[in-house]
């Protein structure tokens, strides 16, 4: 039995849309470059900050 790996869930789709959708995604897929690597190994910044080392008060119209 064969069965496709790619359905249409609305709409009719021809097989020359299906296969110009595949070669898209398979085109995307093969240029996908993986993340560059840190060049520091340490540990990373927390994003947060502790509230004992913030200033008492901000003005209200402060941006944090």
């Amino acid at each position: 039995m064969n069965v496709p790996d790619i359905r249409v869930e609305k709409g009719h789709a021809g097989p020359e849309e299906v296969a110009a959708i595949t070669a898209i995604l398979l085109a995307r897929a093969a240029a996908h470059t993986p993340a560059p690597t840190p060049a520091h190994a340490g540990r990373p910044r927390a994003a947060w900050r502790r509230l004992e080392r913030e200033p008492g008060f901000r003005a209200p119209h402060s941006w944090r």
